[in-house]
């Protein structure tokens, strides 16, 4: 589960970098506003599924609420969720 979740959080920091730095701009500076819609939609699924993980892994790993609300704040800061990924779960995986 904590493999799934590592790769989650790492696409879900993809993703929201993708739509806030690569199809936003195209869409209000090139007016080409169709990427930003599905690149929005794999945004959408990918934060719903990290908020998803972060509660099911939380609970499963006995997790304080501390820890909890720290990774749902990260998934709502650019680049928090790479932060997070290499410093709560990496250490994890190997004990």
């Amino acid at each position: 589960m904590l493999k799934l979740f590592r790769a989650t959080a790492i696409l879900e920091g993809i993703s929201y970098l993708a739509l806030f730095g690569v199809t936003m701009p195209l869409k209000y500076w090139a007016e080409i506003p169709e990427p930003n819609k599905y690149v929005g939609y794999a945004h959408g699924v990918l934060f719903i599924a990290f908020i998803a993980l972060t509660l099911i892994v939380g609970f499963t790993h006995k997790w304080s609420f501390k820890k909890v609300f720290i990774f749902g704040i990260a998934s709502l800061l650019p680049f928090a969720t790479f932060y997070v990924e290499e410093k709560y779960l990496k250490p994890e995986d190997n004990a």
